[in-house]
Formats: C-alpha cells, structure tokens, sequence
C-alpha cells in the first residue's frame, strides 16, 4: 500500500502529465525561452509546475518547495523537489521520452519519490524502506556485475560541455566492454529505468536535485547504490540548486566497477 504522501505526489504527477499532454499536439505554438545556453523551457513547464504545486501545498502547506522552474520558497526540514518535465528538449521536440519527477526530501534525504512517464502512463514509485514499484509491480536493479555486456546510459547536459573531450574518452573505454552506451535525454528516467533493470547502469554529471532526487530513492529501494564519482554517497542532493552533482547508479558491484572506470580513464579528474 502506498504512504499517503506518495498519493499526493501521484495526483500531482498525473495532474502535470496530463498538462503535458494537452499541449503536445500544438507544440509549435509554445513560447520558448532559453535559460542558459542550450537549456530551455515553456510555459508548459511553469504551468505544470504550478498544477504540482497548488496539489502538493493543498496537502502540505508548510512544507518548503523546490522547483527546476519556480526555485526555492519556504524553509521546512522537508521539501518538496520538483522537475515538472525532466526532458524538456525531448518533449519540445515531440521525442517520446519526458517524465515528471517529485521527490520529498527530508533533512537532505529523499524519503517518497515518483517518476511519471504520461506517454508510457509508467508510474514509478518509493517510500525509503518500502522497496521500489512500477505500476504496483516491485521493480530490482539488474544483478550484472561487471562492464562486460552491460547496457549503460548517460547524458551530455549543457553546463557541462567543456568537460565533454573527457568524457568521451570515458564512454571509448567503456564500450570496449559495454554493450552499448544510451543517451536518452531524461536523467530522471534513466535512473528509473537502473531501478527497474531496462539499463544496467547509469553514470552523468551536471545535475541538478530536481534531476535526481526522486530517482536516487527508486535505485536505492530496488537493490542499487548510487554515487558520486569519487564513489561517495553523501551529499548528493544539494537543496540550494547551485551545485551540479556527479551520479553513478548501479546494482553494487557494477557500481564499483563503472567508479573505477571513469576514475582510471581521467574523467573523475576533470571535476577536482
């Protein structure tokens, strides 16, 4: 049975997938603004964001929010961080790969987290020690323990392209023993997809809470571990927004291999 937070989040993810939906057969119409270079939004983003919010706040008005899109307001040991379309270049393209991410973060740790995917109408969802679930299904990490075979997925956000010469050279070594390496264009499916075993592996750098936060918790209760590069677990939610964080997500032992692979080929350098 699902927490009551967790009903709440989900009403406010469908709420934000159906706003999503509405719009996306008229998407030329959309007003485009781009935050920082290559890094854009809509008004379907803040209107969505709205929806999660008015919905959220209903339930908990003195709980703080953080949002990709309205920032930070309120102060509260817990906080509501919210993506209301993680993948909005896919979505403003009509690519078929966006969800939106709500996670409630309490004293820095995430303790309910959803991922909703309104194309696929896929619903991920975590209370911390409650397991992991996908449309009520449990949902495990994938137990491949080593880089021979794995499918692995990754991403190239836009704040961190001066970093990309490194980790290209990361992704080369990889595939020497890697089936392949995936870019989809969502971070927080990505991690959804390690949780449920579709991706053995997950390893990207740039993000931001909203990106992860909800996805950390499906990884963590399905079986995985999640990192930083330098194979840290700590404080990888930074609830100021200004931090861009290094993630690794994988069963454990594949974890401790993809680390050691991007520590040996140079890339964990490139962020000291």
């Amino acid at each position: 049975m699902q927490k009551p937070a967790v009903n709440v989040m989900v009403k406010a993810a469908r709420q934000a997938g159906s706003v999503m939906l509405r719009y996306i057969q008229r998407l030329d119409s959309l007003t485009v603004t781009e935050k920082s270079r290559q890094d854009f939004a809509s008004e379907v983003d803040s209107q969505a964001e709205k929806e999660i919010v008015k919905e959220l706040k209903r339930a908990h008005p003195d709980y703080a929010v953080l949002g990709e899109e309205g920032g930070a307001k309120g102060k509260s040991r817990s906080v509501w961080v919210i993506d209301p379309i993680d993948g909005t270049s896919n979505y403003l393209r009509g690519h078929p790969h966006f969800c939106v991410s709500i996670a409630l973060v309490e004293d820095g740790i995430p303790t309910h987290g959803v991922v909703f995917d309104p194309l696929r109408n896929e619903l991920f969802t975590a209370s911390r020690g409650a397991g992991a679930v996908l449309n009520d299904k449990r949902i495990r990490c994938s137990q491949r323990p080593v880089l021979e075979g794995a499918m692995l997925a990754t991403g190239f956000p836009p704040r961190e392209r001066p970093r990309a010469p490194a980790q290209l050279d990361c992704i080369r070594v990889l595939l020497e023993q890697a089936e392949d390496v995936r870019r989809s264009g969502s971070a927080a499916l990505d991690l959804a997809y390690v949780a449920c075993g579709r991706v053995d592996g997950y390893f990207e750098a740039g993000l931001k809470p909203w990106d992860i936060a909800a996805g950390i918790l499906l990884v963590r209760e399905a079986g995985g571990t999640v990192t930083d590069f330098a194979g840290s677990s700590d404080g990888l939610i930074d609830l100021s927004g200004k931090g861009n964080t290094q993630l690794i997500a994988a069963n454990m032992k594949l974890a401790a291999e993809l680390q050691k692979a991007i520590v040996a080929t140079g890339y964990a350098n490139a962020f000291r």
